[in-house]
């Protein structure tokens, strides 16, 4: 039946018809440039690294601080891993692009029913799979961090999505400069160009904060600090808005340029603009004034926003993400205070969690220690060194009565501390060596806590490591039968070393002494 023949009905149809094939078409270019990608060396290789590498970190890394993982910072950890994928893509999707133009086949091309700005779709379409296994690499490893009995606090499904985001821009950018710069040389020179032109944006400054974050992945880990989720205050709602838009609009720029110049694509390229505008905006807003109150609430009386609970004799208030942490420290408490002796061994301890979130994720400033006497820091991360750290805390405000005076610790008291804080550990020499700044167990070294440390001298050291050295027991109940002579102000590390039974080290001198 010819044309002419036709019905109305059927006349109307054919049009159709021919979209859907044209789509069907689409699809199936995406389809094969998407396997092609794959037989790239720079693409199979980086992303062979990349889900290797990430699952190797969350099969082999469970001890210590990452077996008890903050969540709203676990979902950050996952940005960077697809950033040599990226860039392996944003390379090879460039050249397939320009496959035609560099074999001459461009003539051949002109003759087929697609037109060349749905090859262009296609190219863009072709780096949805690699999206797609990153965001099932990112949902892997966040979910793997989520069930670690540890795990504490939320992650946020927008910085979730940032790196599954980061994958398609490299593409969608790849496509538009084989569009606008049709020459092999222009990827590896973008590459450069991004590097540079990323290094200034990323480092921002103070007055001009909002360029930061015109870069995909903005990091901000300078610090050690582990925020409530709710004082995280990173746009990451904002910023996967703007990836989104950005996107859109470098996909149908490269469409436009290839000549695909529709009112529906010119449409939809202002809407694409529009969305990018709105994503910078908004994240580019800076800390509200309530976030800013609620971080200073939160590093001054942080008890307004905590509850208690008790375990034993002691009490422990934490924040609302950290409450089912109480059982470990209170499980360290109890250590340290079964080697106490007189009213220590008793003594109920407030033990309060803090942090310093006024400077935000960046801030990195050390906690001012408590006045208040038998009360002691905890701080938001745990496992590793935070553990014996914790315990150090818990033991000089045993001896001295607050953390105030820790600092002040120079004389023989640092000896009965340091027992009190290890002796009663799985592995006392371990710890010795990991709460000292240096990592040593011989020698003066600076002692860690939560908030003012200890000074120990060479001779210190070497009488706590012969007390580690010898029985528990023997050890427990000769610091609790001589108690008060050990946590006397002024006691010499000499008289400490004679009244425990170890040997007196020469030039035993302290702040006592000189």
């Amino acid at each position: 039946m010819s044309l002419a023949t036709k019905t109305p009905a059927e006349t109307a149809a054919v049009p159709e018809d021919e979209q859907r094939r044209s789509w069907a078409a689409v699809f199936a270019l995406a389809r094969f440039e998407a396997r092609d990608l794959l037989q790239y060396i720079p693409v199979l290789v980086t992303l062979l690294l990349y889900v290797g590498y990430t699952a190797w970190t969350l099969f082999h890394q469970q001890d210590g601080m990452d077996a008890f993982p903050a969540l709203q910072d676990a979902d950050r950890a996952t940005q960077s891993g697809p950033l040599l994928l990226g860039i392996a893509l944003f390379v090879c999707v460039n050249r397939c692009t320009l496959r035609s133009r560099r074999r001459g086949t461009d003539r051949q091309f002109e003759v087929l029913v697609m037109e060349p700005w749905r090859r262009t779709v296609a190219h863009v379409l072709s780096v949805v799979p690699f999206a797609a296994l990153t965001a099932l690499v990112v949902l892997g490893e966040f979910t793997r961090q989520a069930l670690r009995a540890g795990a504490v606090g939320h992650g946020s499904p927008a910085e979730l999505a940032v790196g599954p985001l980061y994958v398609l821009l490299c593409g969608a950018f790849g496509v538009l400069l084989a569009r606008l710069v049709p020459s092999t040389f222009a990827a590896p020179v973008g590459v450069v160009g991004l590097f540079v032109l990323s290094v200034f944006v990323s480092a921002g400054t103070s007055d001009a904060e909002w360029t930061r974050w015109l870069s995909p992945i903005v990091s901000e880990d300078g610090g050690n600090t582990v925020l409530p989720s709710d004082l995280i205050g990173r746009p990451a709602a904002w910023h996967a808005l703007y990836l989104t838009g950005l996107i859109l609009l470098l996909a149908l720029a490269a469409v436009l340029a290839s000549g695909g110049r529709t009112l529906s694509l010119k449409a939809c390229a202002a809407g694409a603009l529009a969305l990018t505008l709105a994503g910078a905006v908004g994240q580019a807003g800076g800390v509200s004034p309530e976030l800013t109150a609620a971080r200073e609430q939160a590093s001054v009386a942080p008890q307004r926003d905590q509850s208690c609970v008790r375990r034993g004799g002691s009490t422990y208030c934490a924040f609302s993400e950290w409450t089912g942490r109480a059982g470990d420290w209170a499980g360290v408490v109890d250590r340290v205070q079964s080697l106490a002796g007189g009213t220590a061994a008793r003594q109920p301890l407030l033990v309060r969690q803090r942090v310093e979130t006024r400077y935000g994720l960046d801030g990195d400033s050390a906690i001012d220690p408590l006045t208040t006497p038998y009360q002691v820091t905890v701080d938001t991360r745990w496992g590793g060194n935070r553990v014996p750290e914790f315990a150090v805390g818990v033991a000089y405000v045993l001896v001295a009565g607050d953390e105030s005076k820790g600092a002040e610790l120079c004389d023989g008291r640092v000896v009965t501390t340091m027992w009190l804080a290890l002796g009663a550990a799985s592995h006392p020499m371990t710890d010795l060596a990991n709460v000292r700044l240096d990592d040593s167990v011989t020698g003066s070294a600076y002692v860690l806590a939560p908030t003012s440390g200890l000074s120990m001298s060479a001779a210190q050291t070497d009488v706590v490591r012969e007390l580690l050295q010898r029985p528990r027991g023997e050890v427990t109940a000769s610091v609790k039968r001589h108690w008060t002579e050990l946590t006397a102000s002024g006691v010499s590390t000499a008289r400490v070393a004679r009244v425990l039974g170890t040997e007196v080290p020469k030039e035993a001198k302290d702040c006592a002494e000189e």
